[in-house]
């Protein structure tokens, strides 16, 4: 028994791009039950008497229990399967009945009752049905769901003698039939049993008598595609087409040692480290030496060194071996004439060996998933003709190109599956990722190159074929899929209500109404989506103070770190600019790879849009970032063609303009306008004798709260003319290639940018250092001196600080009924004048109603999009394809539009 269902039908293959097509013959075209015969299960023989029975059950199938009235389907079923595997038609009568014998309500239950079986397949679940299904078309309605989640369904037939069955029926108070009812079920029965096969199973199990149904075991037995066993580390090799001596070649680069017979000829090749090689089929025709290719991989596949897949060339090649009628074509004929020269011997092995290969293999706990043609999510693992076919051939969409030649159905840029799919059967020029899939037939024979993928490395290791042994028809161009990026997003990707997993903070829901908004911002204003690899969470304050005259003070911080366990934090100074988060490329070239487009790079908001309006000023500030990294050598230091930064960028008047003049300018203005006048006023009143002095000291603290207000803000606004003015001040290094940086302890990003401040023009510097103060929160000397600096940096006009764990990912400590969950990565200290900017002018005089600030829901969306911006670039890191990425990125968007009050 193996991944599919039944003996492949006689069918045509479908034509590859290198040869033309050929019509196929009528009996040739692939059927939902096609598979081959080392996967097709037989009908089990009769059993020994006496013998207990052991009866094999795929672990993801449908079991249909046969039998009639009073057989103990039921019984058998309790007994062998869980409550939840096991659907019962009278179980299904009681939900829509509220009887469980009432037959009126049997057609409402049998459509629950499929209902719910195909949302288990669907799910790749095991799946019971107990009901009589002694009638042939009951069977096949059970059978055509089986077929439609492509998976085996199986017959378990209880044949039970009549009278036993009327007997037990008669001791049930709750159930008692007609006389005629089971006599006719029993007939139904056994005009049944010799037919179950051509119905479709591919299984059956007929358990005759109560002594065998008594003694029956069963056997649970995995799926033949199912090696989630096997976790590698794996090698890949694409598709060979008798190219022996390149097969040979690109083995010994990879680290293989080869195995040889008395003849000279490579019978078998072991890794010294362990690793395994997959193949994925094509293995023959066209090229030189079929034989020897076979050879070898039939020698490694035996002694365990290797696992491999069919191709639709081997599945032409072994009909045609079995003396099958196949149109010889495609390079079929070279195979047969080099084989027709082996012994039959050998020629035996070669028929046995492409019998027993299985369509698609899970591996590695089903984050791989290896098979010739590529293979959609929905397939993966599951049994059935179609699902072959697939694996075999692909898909096509009906029409054909210029030279004759199928148009593939471009599967891959739709993909959106959690396994990489390594496949081959199209030729690439050169193969690439896309969308978690890679196609590795990169045309050997054809006189391009074997190519290999190493796994999990993501490495690719290839060798250039020695001469072209076979002319394609249609030329290898970048046309081919997985040679170009496909569909960057979909909308489906993002709308509706989002469940994003992520490995910090578990599973985080974006509601349906979040999505919607942020896909208005991400849609009309965000940069080019294949660069947003990152959006910067929001930050929350630290806990209200209740010292006089203050609302937020450092000692809060201090005193929540050590709560939650962290000794070491580092105060860092907080700039009064716009948050940013840069992309800056080495070269040219140096974005293409990993980002799929060239150019210096691109700096951008926290929702994504383009910071800088001017295209030739943030080339410019990238091509200052640039050469500062040349200079300090970060580049070669972190091995990368591009760094990605967070950052703020200054003055706050460079992007905020707008919200200056229309909110804080104009407060200011109005205040500076009447708050004059008013005291003018009162004081001509007083002058007449009237005692209006606690209302004229009122009004003179609102003039110079109003004042201060003014001048707080515009100490973050001054003139910029191209880069004069500008200040870039970075923090934190996110990433580089192949690496999340960003979980990197703090002291050692900002030794990154003193570095890169330190290299940068000496004589118009725009990138500006973070001044920073490590305090031990166990130490009360070191807690005073960081309440001390922040009050010196705020005193001086500073915002203020944020202070954050020294290791940067920090878990807090578990107990008193408090889980140890993430904690959070930074809380803002701001400054009193600052803050007279964020809640108006006389802010102090308000401050007892201000402490009643709630911060929970704040510091809850801190943490989730904290872990949301780590997990896009964990995926980032890992080379997942763009829409992996956005996922969460997207999320953190849709988050900032829940409501929070703006000001926290």
């Amino acid at each position: 028994m193996t991944d599919d269902a039944q003996p492949l039908q006689p069918t045509e293959p479908a034509p590859t791009e290198a040869a033309p097509i050929e019509p196929a013959p009528a009996e040739a075209a692939p059927t939902e039950a096609g598979l081959t015969p080392a996967e097709a299960a037989p009908i089990e023989a009769e059993p020994t008497p006496g013998k207990p029975r052991r009866l094999p059950v795929t672990d993801v199938s449908l079991v249909v229990l046969i039998g009639t009235s009073g057989a103990g389907k039921s019984s058998f079923a309790r007994k062998h399967f869980l409550p939840t595997q096991v659907i019962s038609s009278d179980f299904c009568r009681g939900l829509v009945a509220d009887d469980e014998n009432d037959q009126s309500a049997s057609t409402e239950a049998f459509a629950l009752l499929h209902h719910i079986v195909g949302m288990r397949l669907a799910a790749g679940r095991l799946t019971v049905v107990d009901a009589t299904n002694v009638q042939p078309e009951a069977r096949k309605q059970l059978v055509r769901i089986a077929r439609d989640h492509d998976v085996l369904p199986i017959a378990i037939v209880l044949d039970v003698p009549p009278g036993v069955c009327a007997e037990r029926n008669r001791t049930r108070p709750d159930r008692q039939l007609p006389p005629h009812v089971i006599p006719r079920q029993h007939r139904e029965l056994r005009r049944s049993l010799r037919g179950l096969e051509r119905e479709g199973f591919r299984k059956v199990h007929v358990l005759r008598g109560e002594a065998e149904v008594t003694a029956a075991e069963i056997v649970p037995e995995k799926r033949f595609n199912d090696l989630r066993h096997l976790t590698g580390p794996f090698d890949i090799v694409g598709d060979i087409h008798g190219c022996r001596s390149e097969l040979e070649t690109l083995l010994t680069r990879l680290g293989y040692g080869l195995t040889r017979d008395a003849e000279g000829r490579a019978v078998d090749a072991a890794h010294p480290q362990g690793r395994t090689a997959v193949f994925v089929g094509d293995l023959v025709d066209r090229g030189p030496d079929t034989p020897g290719v076979l050879r070898l991989v039939m020698g490694m596949v035996a002694a365990g060194h290797a696992v491999c897949v069919p191709g639709n060339h081997e599945n032409k090649l072994g009909r045609a071996m079995d003396g099958r009628k196949v149109t010889v074509s495609h390079g079929l004929q070279e195979s047969l004439d080099q084989l027709a020269g082996e012994p039959e011997e050998f020629r035996a092995e070669v028929r046995a060996f492409m019998r027993g290969l299985v369509s698609h293999y899970l591996l590695d706990g089903g984050a791989l998933v290896v098979c010739h043609a590529g293979l959609p999510e929905k397939y993966h693992g599951r049994a059935s003709g179609r699902v072959r076919s697939h694996a075999l051939y692909g898909d096509t969409t009906g029409e054909t190109d210029e030279y004759g030649l199928p148009v593939r159905y471009p599967w891959a840029e739709e993909y959106r599956g959690r396994a990489l799919v390594v496949y081959g059967h199209t030729p690439v020029p050169v193969a690439s990722f896309l969308n978690n899939t890679i196609c590795l037939d990169t045309g050997c024979v054809f006189g391009g190159s074997l190519t290999a993928l190493r796994y999990p490395e993501r490495e690719l290791v290839s060798v250039e074929a020695e001469q072209e042994w076979y002319a394609p028809v249609r030329p290898m161009t970048t046309d081919a899929p997985g040679s170009r990026e496909g569909r960057p997003l979909d909308l489906a990707d993002v709308a509706g209500r989002r469940v994003v997993e992520t490995a910090l903070h578990g599973r985080v829901a974006v509601r349906e109404e979040n999505a919607a908004a942020a896909l208005e911002v991400m849609s009309r204003f965000a940069i080019d989506p294949r660069l947003l690899a990152y959006l910067p969470p929001t930050m929350a304050p630290s806990a209200t103070s209740r010292r006089p005259g203050y609302l937020e003070h450092p000692e809060e911080a201090f005193f929540a770190y050590r709560e939650d366990g962290v000794r070491q934090v580092l105060c860092e100074e907080k700039h009064m600019g716009s948050r940013a988060v840069v992309l800056v490329a080495r070269g040219d070239g140096a974005l293409e790879k990993r980002f799929g487009i060239a150019g210096p790079g691109a700096i951008w908001t926290r929702t994504g849009r383009a910071f800088l309006g001017d295209d030739a000023l943030t080339a410019a500030v990238l091509d200052r970032l640039r050469a500062a990294a040349e200079r300090s050598g970060l580049f070669e230091e972190l091995g990368t063609g591009w760094l990605l930064l967070d950052a703020e960028l200054m003055p706050w008047s460079l992007k905020a303009a707008e919200l200056l003049r229309r909110q804080y300018a104009a407060v200011g203005a109005a205040a500076g306008a009447a708050l004059p006048e008013v005291l003018s006023a009162l004081e001509q009143a007083a002058g007449r004798g009237l005692d209006l002095a606690d209302l004229t000291a009122r009004q003179r603290q609102r003039a110079a709260d109003a004042q201060a207000f003014t001048e707080a803000y515009r100490r973050y606004c001054w003139p910029t003319e191209g880069l004069s003015g500008i200040r870039l001040a970075p923090f934190q290094v996110l990433a580089a290639e192949g690496a999340n940086l960003a979980v990197r302890p703090h002291d050692v990003h900002l030794g990154w940018i003193d570095r890169l401040v330190a290299a940068d023009d000496p004589q118009a510097p725009i990138l500006h250092g973070t001044g920073r103060l490590l305090v031990d929160t166990a130490d009360e000397a070191s807690i005073a001196a960081g309440v001390a600096w922040w009050e010196e940096l705020t005193a001086a006009g500073g915002e203020g600080m944020v202070v954050k764990p020294l290791a940067s990912l920090v878990r807090g400590k578990a107990g008193e009924g408090r889980p140890g969950g993430l904690v959070q990565p930074g809380v803002k200290v701001r400054g009193r004048e600052y803050l007279r900017i964020i809640y108006g002018p006389d802010y102090t005089e308000y401050l007892d109603q201000l402490r009643q600030r709630f911060l929970g829901h704040k510091r809850s969306l801190a943490l989730r999009e904290y872990a949301l911006g780590l997990e896009a670039l964990d995926r980032l890191a890992a080379g997942e394809p763009l829409w992996r990425v956005h996922e969460p990125v997207f999320a953190v968007l849709a988050l900032e539009s829940e409501p929070v009050d703006p000001r926290l």
